[in-house]
């Protein structure tokens, strides 16, 4: 199988503005609807708030494939979220688990780096498996 045609995971981690949660919550409830909406290569759309800190949240994402995320972060709607989570957080830090094509790693270097997004990339190894009912 092509790394391109694999799934994989993004954790993205957003801390908000103090006094902006529920504000928050509301964009990310639009995004979330029109994505479930428009994406159907996002297999999996979370977004969980942490136990211990309530200004800390974590998107939790499943991609069908490379093509999959690419189409996410060009789609309009996830776009007008990321303008408005820039005046509503303090921070977003991006993490990918998973084997991506080497072309998606560079676009999401540049595009991220541009962005002044913190990404980080775990390869998988040749550990592991992923289970033909998922991609099928």
């Amino acid at each position: 199988m092509n790394p391109k045609d694999k799934p994989f995971i993004l954790i993205a981690r957003v801390r908000v503005k103090s006094g902006k949660v529920e504000d928050y919550l509301k964009i990310a409830e639009l995004v979330d609807a029109e994505v479930e909406k428009t994406e159907p290569g996002m297999l999996l759309h979370n977004f969980d708030s942490d136990p211990t800190d309530p200004l800390q949240f974590t998107w939790t994402e499943l991609y069908k494939d490379d093509e999959s995320l690419i189409n996410h972060l060009n789609n309009p709607p996830v776009q007008d979220y990321v303008a408005k989570h820039l005046e509503l957080a303090e921070s977003l830090e991006v993490e990918i688990y998973g084997t991506l094509d080497d072309k998606t790693v560079e676009y999401l270097t540049v595009a991220w780096g541009e962005a002044g997004i913190p990404f980080k990339y775990f390869k998988s190894t040749r550990v592991g498996y992923i289970r033909d009912s998922i991609v099928t």
